[in-house]
């Protein structure tokens, strides 16, 4: 998967809009190989974000879990410790 998706739910704030089509974008580039489409193919590629934007939203509101919210920032103060005691070695 590409570093760059990052999971969106459970999380407290919510995921944003903006997050959820950053997200969409990546995973676009990701399997089409395209970091910016050519003039022929960006209605495709665009049409493709839009649309994992809207089911990735859809997916999201329908989720259920039992297990607590997490906490956005000690999410990241988890990740930063792991990618400290990764990358000193």
């Amino acid at each position: 998967m590409c570093r760059n998706i990052r999971p969106l739910f459970n999380f407290e704030p919510p995921a944003t809009e903006a997050e959820i089509e950053a997200a969409a974008l990546q995973f676009v580039r990701k399997i089409s190989g395209f970091n910016q489409p050519s003039a022929a193919n960006r209605e495709a590629f665009e049409a493709a974000v839009a649309a994992i934007t809207a089911n990735t939203q859809m997916l999201l509101e329908a989720l259920q879990t039992s297990t607590p919210v997490k906490d956005r920032e000690a999410e990241k103060a988890k990740a930063q410790a792991r990618n400290a005691q990764r990358f000193s070695k």
